[in-house]
C-alpha cells in the first residue's frame, strides 16, 4: 500500500511527546496565509475539519488532513512530515518546543500513482 503522508523518525518522536502532553492529536496541512504551508498540529477536535478537507492518512497514529484545493495541487506527491529547529505555526502545538513540523514532498513513481488510483477508485483506501 502506498501512503499519501508519512513521517520521519524525528517527527514521530515529537508527535509522541505532544500526544503524551496533550492527548490525541490531529494534523491539518495549511494552505498558506499566516503560517505558510506548514503542517499544523492540534489537540484532536480543536480544529474543525471542513466539508472540503480530505483525510490523507495518519502519522504516528494521528489523522492528517489537507484542504481539498491544496490536495488538488499536491495530489501527485507524497507528503513527508519532518521536524526542524525553529518556531512552529502560531496555533500549532509544537510551537513552544523550539522545533517545528515541516512538510517535505516527493513525486509518486508511476507504479505508486497507478496503485493509488486503483485503490482509491475502488474505495478501499482510508484516504478517499
Amino acid at each position: 500500500m502506498v501512503d499519501r503522508v508519512t513521517a520521519t523518525p524525528a517527527a514521530l518522536v515529537l508527535i509522541e511527546q505532544l500526544r503524551t502532553r496533550h492527548g490525541p492529536l490531529m494534523f491539518h496541512q495549511s494552505g498558506g496565509c499566516c503560517d505558510g504551508s506548514a503542517p499544523m498540529c492540534y489537540a484532536q477536535g480543536e480544529f474543525i475539519v471542513g466539508d472540503h478537507d480530505r483525510l490523507l492518512g495518519s502519522i504516528g497514529g494521528m489523522p492528517f488532513y489537507i484542504s481539498g484545493p491544496q490536495f488538488e495541487y499536491w495530489q501527485h506527491t507524497q507528503l513527508i512530515i519532518d521536524v526542524v529547529p525553529g518556531r512552529g505555526g502560531m496555533f500549532s502545538l509544537e510551537g513552544p518546543t523550539g522545533r517545528r513540523f515541516l512538510t517535505r514532498s516527493r513525486l509518486f513513481t508511476d507504479a505508486e500513482w497507478a496503485a493509488l488510483q486503483a485503490t482509491e477508485s475502488t474505495g478501499k483506501a482510508d484516504t478517499a
